[in-house]
């Protein structure tokens, strides 16, 4: 298997881990404050890598006319799972971002938790903006959440292990690359599944890749594509002037 075909895929085991560690309605900030921007919005509103359905459902439960796409198809048996228990009709497919089309003109696309930033080819990421820009209804709105540039240059080693029935599940993180030049970085993650009784029963590794952004570089790209109104919050209070301390930059455009 190619270096391509691991990097950012979320197979079984990944989705897994994802799934108990990141549940439905789990929150950093971001499920209040996509419920407070969106909370006014009659049009349809698309999440672009939705996964799980972390943040979507919750929107769902709020009434809010929303669907997503996720690439990973363990991602959304998870997200189609959730929504069946709760008697939700949610509409998500599966798709990347560089192949998105939609005939449906959306009132706002959201992209929070950084996912953007997995796609690292900076060509690529402009003509994704581009595609959002176009499925926009005239005045909706583009938000999207981005981690500063500043962590570029964290490189975090990472070992976590989660309890499941008569086992546990591990993963084990390290930086592998940093490029300076091209703002993006490489992690190795190995994600296991150890029975108690079997011992290992699964093992999975996969390539984290993301692109980092300056605040100044992403404005200049979202004007690029047409984008002419643009805020930048901190920390997800709404208009708050980013700092040195800021961990989560939220772009809101149109």
């Amino acid at each position: 298997m190619s270096n391509k075909e691991l990097t950012n895929r979320y197979g079984s085991l990944a989705s897994w881990v994802y799934h108990i560690d990141k549940p439905i309605g789990r929150s950093f900030g971001d499920v209040k404050y996509y419920s407070e921007r969106l909370k006014n919005t009659e049009g349809v509103i698309l999440e672009p890598a939705s996964g799980n359905g972390r943040i979507l459902i919750p929107l769902l439960e709020k009434g809010l006319k929303i669907e997503g796409f996720d690439a990973s198809a363990a991602m959304l048996s998870y997200c189609e799972q959730e929504c069946k228990q709760r008697g939700l009709n949610g509409i998500f497919r599966q798709e990347m971002f560089n192949t998105f089309t939609s005939t449906t003109s959306y009132e706002a696309i959201i992209i929070p938790a950084g996912s953007f930033q997995l796609i690292t080819d900076t060509d690529e990421a402009i003509e994704v903006l581009r595609r959002f820009k176009s499925a926009l209804k005239e005045g909706g709105r583009l938000i999207i959440d981005l981690s500063p540039l500043s962590a570029l240059a964290e490189a975090p080693m990472l070992a976590r292990q989660w309890n499941v029935d008569n086992g546990m599940l591990t993963l084990t993180e390290s930086r592998v690359e940093t490029s300076y030049l091209k703002q993006t970085t490489i992690s190795q993650l190995r994600y296991e599944h150890w029975d108690n009784e079997k011992g290992l029963v699964n093992s999975e590794i996969d390539l984290f890749s993301l692109r980092f952004w300056g605040v100044k570089e992403f404005e200049l790209a979202l004007r690029s594509v047409g984008f002419t109104e643009i805020t930048i919050s901190s920390n997800y209070n709404y208009l708050e002037e980013i700092s040195e301390e800021t961990h989560t930059l939220t772009f809101e455009a149109k």
